[in-house]
């Protein structure tokens, strides 16, 4: 659980603010209070025993560095089943991707000097005994300070090789764009993928462009675009020096940080003979109060910032309580020498934005129903296929079960949803094992289905095998999500209709054997698409009881409800589809602005949030998922003139929106609602065979696909259920 404003941590630290999140912890800024200075704090939210051993190891090696380029770890704690804490320096200034932000693309001179510091640091860590290596190089770790010395920081993931072995405290960061092909997957990394990542980064200042992603490299399906290709000017000598620093096989690169050091000291005259302590760069200038229009949207003079059809590029501060984060879009300056040159092409581009979606309105709109199960503004029953849709007979029989007290809601809402997407590849790993014994054996898992005219929540082994009904309203279940402990469900009744979108909806709880049915929350406007957290104590969820859709948390014992989200209502944003992060310290949501859903992330208080993709008219973000370790985001991206194009897509959180690579994984045109297995490897989702929605389990890279259930009416909504459960007699 993210650590609050105010809060006294080790009774030495007071918490001032949130530096930056992940889906492993966050990193603070703080007071010592016993010395009256600021520190960093970075968290880390694995507790088990092995990995504390190993953290205090690691940490007391950290402790001992001194190089002029790194800040000093000053202390280092574990707090029971809270996390993991490091303790550095605070270091002011801007980072080297806020720069980037500021300049566009950096001078040459200045790429060196910061490559060379930088180079310098790493060739003190690898030489250290044991050696140490960085693992997370990129922009957002590289600082300069208000007197332009430059440090690189950030060591919470940092590796203390051992042996022949590497330590595994935490987990590798994976930034798309700056981590080498080694780094994804099991394979071995060694001092040379820092130099890789260093390269990137280097690659990106020069270039004010990510580098193609190292693994989409090495299974060659793309190609490193020269630098000079980008950047004429830039010399032949740095050019090349960074471009071996970034070949994808390690033999090829610098086997040492100090060789690509003297590589780039050597690539210009003017800094051959630069010693360490000269490694200074220009100061960032004094910050001045933002004008008007740095801090509002920016639009051409015509264009009304408040209609749907503005460019969803446009920078605009988020609604959303508290500061907005250094990271936000809203907060990135446009160039001024940029303005010229865009301006004429912008306005054009708006007049075919504007155009082409009246075109979409009058061709489309009439006939669109969005499906979004288990999130998007209503969805009970699935997307309908433009072709033939699948509505419920009403009258069918209803599925008896054991008789209990099962409260019936009241009217049958519906849904109208609107939803959009864009995509770039990046490859994932195709596990060979089979799926994870969720419960001994073959485990179990929950979806929804219309088979009986009504959405109800069903029960089936993995296989798809033992199909048996847990509920029985007369207005529907849908949307479910497991406990922790895998003994009971919360979901959400009445469903949605296609008229509706989820008004006077509540959410329910009831056991794994259909008993003990029992109303959680109820109050007008209706409440939908909950999640549980990880440690059982809280349920995040959609809400209308505002008036527009906002996400909320309630507290499962007292009931105590706080809203999270505060977007504007009159500009027509919705915040919807929460997801916890595997550790509860953070909330990945879809956020409608501007006519298009993104995909956005918050810390488990509503506080820091974060824009993390970009979609558009073409297509929307939706339905986020996260991978176990918390450094992945799946989500889907829907497209609006086909409703059966559903794409899945993936995303490392890299803590700069935009900078992150979409990729779109191999899997079939419609994979809709995942649901991972607790390895991570496995994915359930619903899926669309022969004209007919079923549950579907494949690897999370598309292999080995199984058809789970058959029934002629709509399957969705799947949930793993995420405790062992007692074999099927």
């Amino acid at each position: 659980m993210t650590l609050e404003r105010g809060a006294l941590l080790h009774n030495r630290y007071r918490i001032d603010e949130i530096l930056g999140q992940g889906g492993m912890g966050s990193v603070y800024r703080a007071v010592d209070e016993n010395l009256g200075v600021d520190v960093a704090v970075k968290e880390n939210l694995f507790t088990t025993d092995e990995y504390a051993r190993q953290f205090r190891l690691e940490a007391v090696i950290l402790a001992n560095l001194r190089h002029p380029n790194l800040p000093r770890v000053t202390d280092h704690f574990v707090i029971g089943d809270q996390g993991q804490y490091l303790v550095m320096d605070y270091i002011e200034g801007e980072d080297l991707r806020q720069r980037m932000e500021r300049t566009n693309s950096l001078p040459e001179e200045e790429v060196i000097i910061i490559g060379a510091a930088m180079a310098d640091a790493l060739s003190y860590l690898h030489s250290r005994k044991p050696p140490i290596l960085h693992r997370d190089i990129k922009p957002g770790n590289v600082k300069v300070t208000p007197e332009g010395e430059v440090f690189l920081v950030d060591f919470g993931l940092a590796k203390v090789i051992q042996g022949s072995q590497v330590t595994t405290t935490g987990a590798r960061a994976m930034t798309p764009g700056y981590s080498p092909p080694e780094q994804y997957g099991t394979a071995r990394t060694d001092p040379r993928t820092d130099i890789y990542s260093l390269g990137a980064t280097l690659y990106a200042a020069l270039t004010g462009v990510i580098p193609e992603d190292g693994l989409a490299r090495a299974m060659e399906n793309a190609e490193l675009t020269p630098i000079r290709k980008r950047e004429p000017k830039v010399s032949r000598r740095l050019a090349a020096a960074i471009e071996k620093a970034m070949e994808v096989d390690p033999d090829d690169r610098f086997q040492e940080a100090d060789d690509f050091r003297k590589a780039l000291l050597n690539a210009s005259s003017k800094t051959q003979r630069l010693v360490n302590n000269a490694f200074t760069v220009s100061p960032a200038p004094e910050e001045v109060p933002p004008s008007i229009e740095e801090t509002s949207i920016e639009v051409e003079p015509d264009a009304d910032p408040n209609s749907e059809s503005a460019p969803i590029g446009i920078p605009v501060t988020p609604h959303n309580t508290g500061p907005v984060s250094s990271t936000s879009p809203a907060d990135s300056p446009k160039k001024r020498r940029q303005k010229a040159r865009q301006k004429f092409i912008r306005f054009l581009l708006f007049l075919i934005l504007i155009f082409g979606g009246i075109y979409v309105a009058l061709a489309y709109l009439p006939q669109l129903r969005v499906h979004l199960p288990a999130s998007p503004v209503a969805s009970v029953s699935p997307v309908e296929s433009q072709a033939a849709s699948q509505v419920p007979a009403t009258n069918a029989d209803v599925v008896a079960i054991p008789p209990s007290e099962t409260p019936s809601p009241t009217a049958l809402p519906t849904a109208t949803s609107t939803l959009e997407p864009t995509a770039t590849p990046l490859p994932t790993d195709t596990p060979t094992a089979s799926p994870t014994p969720i419960g001994g054996g073959a485990g179990e898992f929950a979806f929804v289905s219309d088979r009986t005219g009504v959405p109800q929540i069903y029960i089936a082994n993995i296989d798809g095998s033992r199909v048996r009904p847990i509920t029985n309203i007369s207005d529907g279940a849908c949307q479910p999500a497991w406990s922790p402990d895998g003994m009971r469900l919360v979901f959400v009744s009445p469903c949605a209709t296609a008229d509706d979108v989820h008004k006077n909806a509540s959410l329910f709880f009831v056991d794994a054997d259909g008993s003990n049915l029992t109303p959680f929350t109820s109050a007008p406007g209706g409440d939908f698409e909950p999640d549980w957290s990880p440690d059982g104590t809280r349920i995040a969820f959609t809400s209308l009881r505002d008036g527009y859709m906002q996400i909320y948390v309630a507290d499962v014992e007292s009931g105590e409800v706080t809203r999270l989200t505060e977007t504007s209502k009159a500009n027509n944003e919705f915040a919807r589809q929460p997801a916890w992060s595997p550790f509860g310290n953070q909330i990945a949501y879809a956020l409608k602005r501007y006519g298009a859903y993104q995909i956005w992330v918050m810390t488990d208080l509503g506080e820091s949030p974060e824009q993390v993709t970009q979609s558009g008219y073409q297509v929307w973000d939706t339905h986020p998922a996260w991978t176990p370790d918390g450094t992945i985001l799946l989500y889907n991206q829907n497209g609006l003139t086909n409703l059966n194009r559903v794409w899945l897509m993936s995303i490392a959180l890299e803590k700069r929106p935009g900078m992150g690579v979409n990729a779109e994984l191999e899997h079939r045109p419609l994979v809709r609602d995942i649901d991972l297995s607790g390895d991570g490897f496995w994915i359930l989702y619903e899926g669309l065979e022969e004209y007919n929605y079923d549950i579907f389990m494949s690897t999370l890279a598309g292999a080995s696909r199984t058809r789970l259930t058959r029934d002629p009416d709509t399957d969705y909504d799947p949930v793993w259920r995420p405790m062992p459960v007692a074999p099927v007699e």
